[in-house]
Formats: C-alpha cells, structure tokens, sequence
C-alpha cells in the first residue's frame, strides 16, 4: 500500500481545503524511492491532525477503539470541524480524502475514500475504487470492505503517534501487545470459528432431544446470551471509563505541571524552610550575644598583642625598681642599726660603714623617677594572666562562633531565596484547587471502573455458569450416532483448528523472537546489544534476557530505552504480519537521548517501510538529523500555525530549508 494523497476540509486547525501529496517521488537519476515524507511543525500546529485524519478515513468509529458509542462518535466529529477566531469563520462541515494504492493478487488498484459530516450528524462515506463510486457499498459494507483491506489491529502497528509508543512501552500487564498479536496472528478469528462449529455441533444434537430438554436448553442459550451481552455491554462502559481516566491523568500531570511552573514545589516546602530559617535566626542570636559577652571580657586584649607585650615588659621592670628601692630603705634601716652596734666597740667603725654603704648604693642604684605606672604586684599577676593566658582563649573562642555564625548566615541567605521563590498561597489556590478537583474525578472514576470490574466478571462468571449447564445436558442427551458428515467434519476441524491454533502461535513466535532481536540489536546502544528476547508462549509478553539468561525488569528501563524497546516491538510485529502498509509516526524523539536518536535516524527511519511519514518538531528532527536523512527524504512540508486566524497551512520544504535545495 502506498498513500498518495491526503486532503483536509476544515478539519480541526486547517481551514478550508488543504491537498497534501504523499506519494514519495522517484528522481530522474536515481533508482528507486525515496522513502521518508516529513512533515514539521510546532506544537500545536497540526502534525497530530494529519495522523488522525488517516486513521479516521480508514476506520472511522473504530479508529476511537472497539468501546466507542455512537454518541461519543458524534461528539468526536463535531471536535473535528474547524473553529475559527469567530462563530463567522467557524465551519459547520469537514471531510477527510485519502487515495492509495492497494496491491491485491499482483495488480495494484487505486482506491480513494472520502468521510464527511455535517456539524451534530453523523459521518457518511463513499468508497471509490479508481473513479468510480462502488455505490453498491453501505456504509457499514464500505467500512466492512476498508477492514478486510487494511485490518484495524494490524494497522495499528504502522499507523502510532509517540504517545501509543510510550503506552507500550510502559505496559507491564502485556495486555496491548497480546491483543496485537492475538489479531495478528488471527486467533481470534480461529476461536471465533471453534465457537461456531461447537454451535453447530450442539444443534445437531438438539434435533433428537425431547421437546422439553429444547426448551431448556434454548432457555439457557438465551440465558448465556443476555449474560454475555450484559458482560460486554460493561465491558464497553470499562472502556470508555478507561479512556477517560487515561485522558484525567494526562489533564492531571499538566496541572501538576502548571502547579510546579508556578512555584508549587517551593511553596509545599515554604512552611517547613520558614520553621528552619525561624532555628537558624534563634541560634545566631545566641552566637552574636556570645560574641558580645566576649567583647566585654578579655578579647579586646588579643586586638593589641603587641603593645600590651611591650607593657608588660615596663610593669615587669618597675616591678624590679620597686623591689630594690623597698631592699635600699630596709637596707638602711638595717645598716643604721649596724653602725650604732659598731659605735660602742672598738675600731674604726666609720671606714667599715662606708664600705657597707658603697657596696649597698652599688646594687641599689636606681631611679624612683622610673617608676610610671606603680600597679602592686597582684595587679600585675592579674594582668599578666589576663594578656597571656585569658585573651589567647577568648579569642579561640570568638574565632569559633564566629565561624558558627558565618555558616549559620549562608543558610539563612539559601533559605531566604528559597522561600522568596515560593509564591504567596492565595496565588496557588486556583492551581491546588483544579488538581484537588482533578484527584477527586479520578477517584471516583477508579471506584466507578472497579464496580463495572466487579460487575462484568460476576456476568462472566453466570455466563460461564450457565455454558457449563447447558454443555452438561448436551452431553446427557448426546446421541450416539451423529452420521451426518457434515457433523462429522465439523468435529474433526474443530480438534483440528485447537491443534493448528497452537501450531501457528508457536511458529509465529519464533518468527517474532527472531524479528524483535534483529530490531532491538539496530536500535539499542551498543552496550545493550547483547540482550535477547524471549516471547511467553501463554501472555505474549516481551522479556530482555541478558548474558546470564536473567530476565530484564523493563521498568528499570529508562524512558528511551523503553521507547526503543516498544518501537523494536512494533518492527517485528510489522515484519510478521505480512503486510506492507505506509507508517505514519508522530513526535518519535520526544523522549530519546542524542545516543538512541542517531540510532533511530540512521537505522530505523530510512528502512522502516517503503512509505514513512514522519511528523516532528525542530527540536526532534533537527539540522543535524535532517542532514543525516536528506539522502532518504523524497519531499518535505512545514505546517505553520496562525495564532491570530488559529488556522494553520501547509507549505513545502522543512523548518530551515526549501524543500527543493533540501532535495538537491
């Protein structure tokens, strides 16, 4: 299948009629096709809308999902019709046209389907098969015929958005990818016809059996049915529920989202910083009032070392001076008394005084002029200790607090900034009270989602109770001899559908395995590509095994490595299914390091598919990359949103160069 052409009619930001060429062009040098359409845009501008208007022309309904009302439908159409800037230019009508070509028993055919509606009705379609309508379809039969053409479950392994990637790759549970392979693989085709030939079956015992044992079991059969549809009916409303929680969530995480842009993360911390900076002023006070105390005590001393140094050598040398000026007055005294004693005996007492008085003059010959100060000797104790011994310790200790009160104030600068960043609460109310309104829909939505759980499988559970019923009295009443051949036949194809039903889902997993692994191995960086992969055979879940044969837990993966490792998934299951369908990929790098992205550019993009449409922004697909495939691009469009019209247009080439030089 290749898509040629696309054209929108006022379908959501595009409007009036935009026909866009899709067909990858051939160049007169070159042999083959250039495989890559790219499209570019901003946020918002529309690259999702021409995702959307391909699976909506192809499936319409069931592009929403199997659990998707008419009434929802009708609602979706109506979010599809373009709205202006004003009701004048907002459109009441919006169609959607795609022309491919289809390959069917080698001869390729042209096929063009066209889905309209008008503004609160429902879609109409009409199906061309080359110019001419194939009138004889209804609308329920062209859609029948778009599905046998282009299965809605294998479709979508070629048709994803980088959301579907991401599901994926974040589903545990398995069930996404056992329903894509279950539909691929076409078992529930099979188990579809195992039930119609166990049918058959029980209504050719039916024939023979007493009149009232029919009733019974038509009674049952009736039974089974309204339990089965009642199950499904829940199931249906599960689903929609489901789509509606998904959709809460993701409203949820913006508002998040929002709530942090505008300071809500400093704001749930604001109380808690504003208790410590309250500590932090608490404890620098104390530390500025022990710092004080040191000032009215000794450490002033340690501020002038070196002239008090200098005083304590002058009090230190008077300290001297008085004590031999104290020695020369008692040294008198005693020399007095020593020529008195030497008067009343005999000799020459004079000449022996004058020799006493010269020797004590000589040792206490100092000046009582020197003496400046004249502080008592427990006064210099006193200050000796004070200048050597109090100050050195005073100082130690300020020098401390100080430290203490320079670390204590950095934390209060920090803290102040933090809590200048936390918005005032009335700012934040609106934001808190939308997720508290948000978080109480989704409870109630969870609660409402597990009573319809709870709900279907109690209706599962009659179902099945009455099936085992009515098997139980089919086997009572089974004939014998069940000689028509087509019963025969019937008994023998249904052993024989459980047999090749098991058959073909092992071959196929092997050819899965081995599909997966070749895709991982291209994708992966290179330090992960030694892992391999192993499919269970029951949940057709993927496990990575690594060297050791241990088994991955994928939500120690990263969010690329998942998404790497869903897009490998979406490969292999693409190469089993036989089928050689366009993709189409939104936003594929949103969420990839610059390592898995060039892997994705060189190795996954220009040989994913013989037709790739790629539709990404300027940060995902940009210079660098959009060099790395200019050799795989057959043409290139920008959709550019007019925010003043809220309309946006379609005009060749990529964001930073015209297509034609881009192709060249």
């Amino acid at each position: 299948m290749i898509i040629k052409k696309l054209t929108l009619e006022n379908f959501r930001v595009f409007r009036g009629i935009h026909e866009i060429d899709l067909a990858p062009q051939r160049q007169d040098n070159e042999l083959g096709h250039k495989p890559i359409i790219l499209f570019g845009g901003l946020n918002g501008a529309g690259k999702t809308s021409i995702l959307t208007a391909v699976r909506l022309a192809l499936y319409g309904k069931n592009s929403l999902g199997y659990g998707c009302s008419i009434e929802d439908y009708k609602n979706y159409l109506q979010s599809l019709i373009h709205q202006g800037q004003s009701s004048e230019l907002s459109a009441t009508r919006a169609s959607v046209t795609l022309t491919f070509d289809f390959n069917h028993n080698g001869e390729t055919h042209e096929y063009t389907v066209k889905r309209s509606w008008n503004s609160g009705q429902i879609d109409k379609l009409k199906v061309f098969h080359g110019n001419s309508l194939k009138e004889e379809l209804s609308y329920e039969q062209g859609q029948g015929f778009l599905n046998e053409l282009i299965p809605t479950g294998v479709a979508d392994l070629f048709f994803f958005d980088g959301e579907k990637i991401a599901e994926l790759a974040e589903d545990s549970s398995g069930k996404i990818l056992r329903t894509a392979v279950q539909r691929l693989l076409g078992l529930d085709l099979i188990a579809r016809l195992q039930s119609d030939l166990s049918i058959l079956l029980k209504r050719s015992n039916v024939k023979t059996m007493p009149e009232n044992v029919k009733k019974q079991l038509l009674d049952l059969e009736e039974k089974q049915k309204k339990q089965e549809y009642t199950a499904e009916i829940i199931e249906n409303e599960i689903s929609i529920l489901h789509t509606s929680i998904v959709s809460l969530k993701k409203e949820l995480s913006q508002a998040e989202q929002s709530l942090s842009e505008s300071g809500g993360e400093w704001a749930k911390s604001r109380q808690t910083e504003e208790s410590k900076l309250e500590q932090l002023l608490i404890e620098k006070i104390e530390l500025e009032k022990a710092i004080r105390l040191e000032m009215d005590s000794f450490f002033p001393l340690s501020l002038a070392s070196n002239p008090l140094k200098e005083l304590l050598v002058q009090l230190e040398t008077e300290s001297e001076i008085k004590q031999k000026l104290a020695f020369k007055t008692q040294l008198n005294d005693f020399l007095q008394k020593v020529e008195f004693s030497l008067e009343k005996q005999a000799g020459d007492a004079r000449s022996t005084m004058r020799a006493l008085n010269n020797v004590a003059g000589q040792y206490s010959a100092v000046d009582p002029n020197d003496i400046k100060l004249d502080i008592s000797d427990r006064e210099l104790g006193q200050l000796q200790y004070q200048i050597t011994e109090a100050s050195k310790s005073s100082k130690s200790r300020v020098d401390d607090t100080i430290s203490k009160l320079l670390t204590i104030e950095d934390k209060i600068e920090k803290l102040s900034v933090n809590i200048s960043r936390a918005p005032d609460q009335d700012r934040l109310n609106n934001h808190l009270q939308v997720i508290r309104d948000l978080n109480s829909k989704l409870t109630n939505l969870l609660l409402d989602r597990k009573s319809l759980i709870d709900d279907a499988k109690k209706a599962y559970r009659d179902a099945a109770s009455t099936a085992r019923k009515l098997q139980s009295l089919h086997d009572k009443y089974r004939t014998d001899t069940n000689e028509a051949e087509s019963i025969t036949n019937a008994q023998k194809a249904n052993n024989l559908l459980t047999d090749f039903s098991e058959k073909i889902k092992l071959s196929r997993i092997m050819l899965l395995q081995s599909a997966f692994i070749e895709s991982y191995k291209k994708l992966a960086r290179k330090e992960d590509s030694k892992l391999y992969a192993e499919i269970d055979v029951d949940s057709f879940d993927v496990n990575l095994v690594n060297e050791e044969n241990q088994k991955i837990n994928r939500k120690t993966l990263s969010a690329g490595e998942k998404q790497i490792y869903a897009i490998a998934v979406l490969e292999a299951l693409a190469k089993a299914s036989g089928h050689k369908l366009p993709i189409i990929i939104d936003t594929p790098l949103g969420r990839l390091d610059s390592n898995h992205r060039d892997k994705l550019v060189d190795n996954y993009f220009p040989q994913a598919s013989h037709q790739v449409i790629i539709l990404s922004t300027d940060t995902e697909v940009d210079k660098q990359y959009l060099e790395a495939m200019k050799d795989s691009i057959s043409h290139s469009y920008e959709i550019k949103y007019n925010s003043h019209e809220k309309s946006s247009e379609i005009k060749e080439g990529y964001f930073w160069i015209n297509d034609t030089n881009m192709v060249m």
